[in-house]
């Protein structure tokens, strides 16, 4: 607990105030840098939940659910630039928090804000419809929040999620729940804060830190909560959406994914170089997007692999606020996940192309995983079809562009893919029969996802490879 923490809040935070958790109890919050204690947070469990929930809805009867459109879009904004007065201190909560560099961290807080000015001015921007009906009848609709919203991000992108879920939420005039993930919930609780600061009316947005099983369960089986968004792994998410059925309400998932990466003979491969490895690392490989799986066209395999593997072999690893390629993953147990597939790569003989670095000086405790990279990965093995969730990159190679998009196709996720290839009919093929939410033609995951919706096509304009990325729910 030696490190000086930006935000020094760590309770729950219900209808505009912060108080210890219902139990009292408090849940360690390790530094995976070193493997330290960072601090203690709020153990909150179904009773806090029961008193969000409440608050929430006194909000929607009070102060929240009076203001108008423009009023809910105008504090958002005013979010948005707190936020961005102190991109700072949240990049540093978030490296500390997570284990991801300050550079990723600064760019997941500038997207947050991001997040808040974008929702913010669509506030009142969103508009009901006059139907055409019967003579003598006037029909038309409106758009009205659901209510009382209930939010569970996980540990890997906090600040990200929380504004494209509680962003999109406030703008409605709902109001929110969240839980934030045990593993990693700083930046998340600092949101609060900031909330508070801003003049956000009480219960608006309320937080219960807390372990899944216990106040995220509660959270989700609540006859209070009106919808229901989550983002974790495919198992917890079934029975998210189990618990909501149980109430009939709506709930939005995102999930896992095993996202490819087409890389076709006529590739600008000087291009492509940096995106093929980028995706795979970013966050230690911690991301649900990352284009992790690349296929490449057989007659350039090689090469491509070749080319990998001089980067990958440049790769350092080290504690987050050295701002090196990668951080560490988030824990022990996921530095085990990600240890036994590098072990089942080498009992099953795959090849090991490159490695990176993990630096000489970084912490003993701390959970460190060498960058991966592994070639001639056989379609259907475990590693080319089970999410990893560490910086473990697979390459496959593939004959021609229908082999390449039944490989693309052939796993239990559709989330993201990349397509990288100058023949723009080449391109345009291949994405449309891809099974995902998003494909990226050359370039892959650039931009905060604000404005692009959750099932696009994103292009680059000439000369310039940035666009827009938003996650989605894994096809299962």
């Amino acid at each position: 607990m030696g490190e000086a923490l930006p935000f020094a809040t760590h309770e729950v935070f219900i209808a505009g105030r912060w108080r210890d958790g219902a139990s009292g109890e408090r849940l360690p919050l390790l530094n995976p840098s070193d493997g330290s204690m960072l601090c203690e947070i709020a153990r909150g469990n179904a009773a806090d939940i029961d008193a969000a929930v409440a608050a929430a809805q006194a909000a929607l009867d009070g102060e929240w659910g009076r203001l108008t459109a423009a009023e809910r879009g105008r504090l958002l904004m005013v979010m948005g630039r707190a936020v961005l007065a102190q991109v700072d201190e949240l990049a540093r909560l978030e490296a500390l928090d997570v284990g991801k560099p300050l550079k990723q961290g600064r760019a997941d807080a500038v997207a947050l804000a991001r997040y808040l000015e974008f929702y913010g001015g669509a506030a009142d921007k969103v508009m009901g419809e006059t139907i055409p009906y019967l003579n003598g009848y006037t029909a038309f609709t409106w758009r009205e929040p659901h209510g009382v919203t209930g939010h569970v991000v996980p540990w890997n992108y906090p600040m990200q999620i929380i504004g494209r879920s509680v962003g999109a939420a406030l703008t409605m005039g709902n109001a929110c729940v969240l839980k934030p993930a045990e593993e990693a919930c700083l930046t998340a609780l600092a949101i609060g804060r900031i909330a508070q600061q801003c003049g956000l009316p009480a219960g608006a947005l309320n937080i219960v830190p807390g372990l899944g099983d216990e106040a995220g369960a509660a959270l989700t089986a609540h006859p209070g909560v009106r919808h229901l968004s989550f983002t974790g792994s495919v198992a917890t998410g079934r029975k998210v959406q189990a618990a909501a059925a149980l109430n009939t309400v709506p709930v939005t998932l995102e999930l896992g994914g095993k996202s490819p990466q087409l890389v076709f003979a006529d590739a600008d491969l000087d291009a492509a170089l940096p995106f093929l490895v980028n995706a795979g690392i970013q966050n230690a490989g911690q991301t649900c997007s990352a284009g992790s799986r690349i296929l490449v066209d057989r007659r350039i395999a090689d090469e491509v692999v070749e080319r990998l593997a001089q980067r990958y072999r440049t790769l350092r690893a080290g504690p987050a606020l050295a701002d090196l390629e990668l951080g560490p993953l988030i824990s022990k147990r996921q530095h085990q996940i990600v240890s036994r597939y590098l072990d089942l790569a080498r009992a099953g003989g795959l090849s090991i192309a490159a490695k990176g670095e993990i630096v000489a000086d970084a912490p003993v405790g701390g959970f460190y995983v060498r960058p991966t990279l592994v070639a001639a990965v056989p379609a259907d093995h475990a590693l080319a079809q089970e999410e990893i969730f560490g910086p473990v990159t697979v390459v496959t190679a593939f004959d021609d562009e229908a082999d390449a998009v039944r490989i693309a196709n052939g796993t239990p996720y559709g989330l993201v893919a990349g397509v990288w290839t100058r023949d723009g009919s080449r391109a345009l093929r291949p994405a449309r029969a891809l099974k995902c939410g998003q494909v990226f033609i050359n370039n892959y995951g650039a931009g905060g996802g604000s404005s692009c919706p959750s099932a696009a096509l994103v292009l680059p304009a000439t000369g310039e490879r940035r666009a827009s990325r938003r996650c989605t729910a894994s096809r299962r």
